[in-house]
């Protein structure tokens, strides 16, 4: 029985747009919320975090795929929870080591990476069942994706709450960004709550909203001249294999 063989271009883009929108793990599978709402109050915190999530991301997605055809079904969460965790930690080493400021601010969030529900689906729900380039580029777009909320989040955070924009950039990108903080007039009165807990869930719930409406107006537009609605190409499947 023949097989057809995947368009690799076409599955690239559909691992492309899975992960950055049609399944944001932020926006869509609403996983990784508690250090996305916990570190985002300004834009390097976010940035940071979410290279370090979107790095482990990677690298695991990586090593379950390379390990997937000798590793029995019984254990492997446990496996796959193994791998995570050696990913992390290589990633928290390698921030305290280079990134000490930054590594002290995140604290414990850098290992709590290891407790992300986003890191352990993709890993069981897609590197675990297609092979090592396809899972490089899951996580990658998955962990871009990620990333990007938070800096979004933590940027709109920073600004409404702060007045700034881009402050303390040097903790993440050295003496190059010194200069890049952006400061609102001085007439500019910084909100508090935006930099507290609530506002952390305030902001993410406009980015979610912000995406439906999105969402709702690209389906309008599908609508034909005759009023019949086009079917909407269907979300990616965990799996792209045939």
């Amino acid at each position: 029985m023949n097989k057809t063989i995947p368009n690799n271009a076409t599955s690239y883009r559909k691992i492309m747009e899975d992960g950055l929108w049609r399944n944001n793990q932020a926006l869509v599978a609403l996983l990784g919320l508690c250090p996305l709402l916990a570190v985002t109050n300004n834009t390097v915190n976010g940035l940071g975090l979410g290279l370090a999530t979107m790095a482990v991301i990677m690298v695991s997605n990586v090593l379950v795929s390379l390990i997937r055809d000798f590793v029995s079904s019984e254990i492997r969460i446990p496996v796959f929870i193994a791998i995570i965790a050696a990913a992390v930690t290589i990633i928290d080493l390698l921030m305290e080591a280079y990134l000490n400021t930054l590594h002290g601010i995140l604290g414990i969030f850098i290992p709590l990476i290891v407790t992300n529900c986003a890191i352990l689906g993709r890993a069981e729900a897609f590197a675990s069942r297609n092979p090592v380039n396809h899972a490089l580029v899951d996580g990658f777009f998955v962990g871009l994706g990620f990333a990007l909320v938070l800096i979004v989040l933590g940027a709109l955070r920073e600004l409404i709450g702060n007045g700034t924009l881009f402050d303390q950039m040097h903790l993440l990108l050295g003496d190059m960004a010194a200069g890049w903080t952006i400061s609102l007039p001085d007439l500019y009165q910084p909100v508090l709550l935006a930099v507290l807990p609530p506002g952390a869930f305030i902001g993410l719930g406009l980015l979610i909203a912000v995406k439906n409406a999105l969402e709702i107006r690209k389906r309008e537009k599908q609508t034909n001249q005759l009023g019949i609605r086009v079917q909407a190409e269907p979300a990616i499947s965990d799996s792209i294999n045939p």
